[in-house]
């Protein structure tokens, strides 16, 4: 590899994990617009193994913005990532697969203060598909495969088939 090839690779790998971190702090912080600024024109969501939906990303983000209101405090915790670049049409690097570990700890609303431990934890794996635009990295494809949760009332982690 040449150093500007090296150089091009270091700068995408670290858009893509801007783009990353950038989605879990817009789930966290309730921005939807935001949620749907980072996927491309056909990018969706799967959520189904949380208990959610599969959809487009304007579908998908309606659903988060209804489900996260019970939670007054949400922190993604999104670890371990795994970055490989692919080919699109010939042209390397216009493609990327990230495969990341994450930890959710959130607090239900209705426990009072926003600022209390979290009750609720769920873990797993993100599987994130990429694709470099004229807008730079955009999310083609979210999937959740959560591993466990654990909530109130329960002292051992519930693990997720």
């Amino acid at each position: 590899m040449t150093q500007r090839v090296e150089l091009a690779t270091l700068r995408d790998r670290l858009a893509v994990d801007e783009l990353i971190t950038d989605y879990a702090v817009a789930v966290d912080d309730g921005d939807w617009t935001a949620y749907r600024n980072l996927f491309a024109p056909d990018g969706r969501a799967d959520y189904r193994s949380a208990g959610g939906i599969e959809g487009d990303a304007g579908q998908v983000a309606a659903w988060l913005a209804d489900s996260m209101r019970v939670f007054s405090m949400r922190q993604h915790l999104i670890v371990n990532r795994r970055v490989r670049f692919g080919v699109l049409e010939q042209d390397a690097g216009d493609t990327a697969g990230v495969q990341a570990d994450y930890v959710n700890p959130m607090r239900f609303a209705e426990n009072g203060d926003a600022v209390a431990a979290p009750d609720f934890v769920c873990g797993g794996r993100y599987t994130f598909g990429l694709l470099r635009t004229y807008d730079g990295w955009r999310l083609r494809e979210v999937v959740v495969q959560e591993k466990w949760r654990r909530m109130p009332g329960r002292t051992a982690p519930a693990v997720i088939d």
